[in-house]
């Protein structure tokens, strides 16, 4: 399998019909020569951070421009610093020349002007994209990306569970609650100030919503009352039986993982389909760990990177963005024993070897497929996301 996947790549790359120059392509492969991009991403997963340390080697030896991921524990770390510096005036040279960003940070920084752009179009490589109204790729959690930012890689929300000890998990969301109380103290879900646990919540109000399609527009107060309160009534049920009573969280998806490869809980969730297959790959969780998502789908969004107004590497930080687009990359990444990522790249508009190079990958007993995977669902409007955690925690933290 290796040896048919590297010769599809090394076909793509060498058949592959050459980028559409752009007017100022040149001009800005030569401006980027010797930058170093400091890309703000989070630092929690090691294969991401592994994949971004490639792509550095990769950039250097064919542009001459270094990448130098800023392992960040939390996005709006490096969003706040962007504010910092367009309050002191600092409007050139700024330390942030990339963000791996989503959902409410890219609209805190969309709405403040704290963007670089448009560029997507100009990218070479954004021919592979369907950047079409209302494509995923044209989308953050509703909100129009209009080349503000480039997508990278997918996501999908997905639980985890041991199918030696739950060989029929929950169907829906709905049903966490009997499965909860069947089974007390072998479900959690991380604090909801991590993105995850937030998913978690998510996930429950679009499954439990009276009208999802409100879901989709910002919320309103009268919206969200009516919304979100049979969400309250589920997970008020459901907290009593969870692990320590609900009266303590796992702090991220990793802490999570330990928890259910230690046999002290049954169920996890990831945002990465193919961090199970992964895990047991190196011994992080057990050989009997699959992956399973509730009836209807579950979200699903695109990981973007975006360039700050003042970024002091803009050229660079274009460079890297095309690069991660490029369909032997795509595929690269999308290979399980690298990171496992699906790719943002549409199909249809790959030629015969790109497709190869996607078709030639490797899989795994714990790796689901698409059509495993289900229909994806929208994410809510960034303001739920925001209301919902704030809400949370002042009904249920002292």
């Amino acid at each position: 399998m290796r040896l048919a996947l590297a010769a599809a790549l090394a076909a793509l790359s060498l058949t592959a019909p050459p980028a559409r120059a752009q007017p100022d392509w040149p001009a800005t492969l030569e401006a980027a020569r010797g930058q170093t991009v400091y890309w703000n991403a989070w630092g929690g997963d090691a294969r991401t951070n592994a994949f971004i340390d490639w792509v550095s080697q990769q950039t250097t030896a064919r542009y001459g421009v270094r990448v130098q991921q800023v392992k960040l524990s939390d996005t709006a770390e490096a969003v706040t610093r962007v504010l910092a510096e367009k309050a002191a005036g600092r409007t050139e040279g700024g330390s942030v020349d990339l963000i791996w960003i989503n959902g409410p940070n890219f609209l805190a920084m969309k709405e403040q002007g704290l963007l670089h752009g448009p560029f997507v179009a100009d990218l070479p490589n954004a021919r592979f994209l369907d950047l079409s109204p209302g494509a995923p790729a044209a989308l953050d959690f509703t909100v129009p990306v209009e080349g503000m930012e480039s997508p990278w890689r997918l996501a999908r929300f997905v639980f985890v569970h041991d199918s030696a000890r739950v060989p029929q998990p929950p169907a829906r969301m709905a049903d966490f609650v009997a499965w909860a109380a069947a089974n007390p103290g072998r479900l959690t879900h991380p604090n909801p100030s991590n993105f995850m646990g937030a998913t978690f919540l998510k996930q429950a109000l679009v499954e439990l919503a009276p009208d999802p399609a409100v879901l989709l527009a910002p919320a309103d107060d009268a919206a969200y009352a009516a919304a979100t309160a049979p969400l309250w009534a589920w997970y008020d049920a459901l907290r009593p039986n969870l692990w320590r009573g609900g009266a303590a969280y796992p702090e991220n998806e990793s802490v999570q993982q330990q928890l259910l490869n230690d046999g002290e809980i049954d169920i996890a969730m990831s945002f990465d389909p193919a961090s199970t297959a992964a895990a047991i790959a190196q011994g992080l969780l057990p050989d009997t760990a699959r992956v399973f998502v509730t009836e209807g789908g579950t979200l699903g969004n695109v990981s973007f990177v975006a360039i700050p107004f003042n970024a002091a590497h803009k050229e660079g930080a274009r460079v890297v963005a095309n690069f991660l687009l490029d369909p032997a990359v795509q595929a690269h990444m999308q290979n399980i024993e690298v990171l496992g990522a699906f790719s943002v790249l549409d199909p249809a508009r790959l030629d015969a070897a790109g497709r190869a190079a996607f078709a030639a990958l490797p899989t795994a007993p714990a790796l689901p497929t698409l059509e495993e995977l289900g229909p994806s669902r929208p994410e809510p409007h960034a303001s739920w996301m925001t209301r919902l955690t704030e809400d949370w925690a002042r009904r249920y933290t002292r």
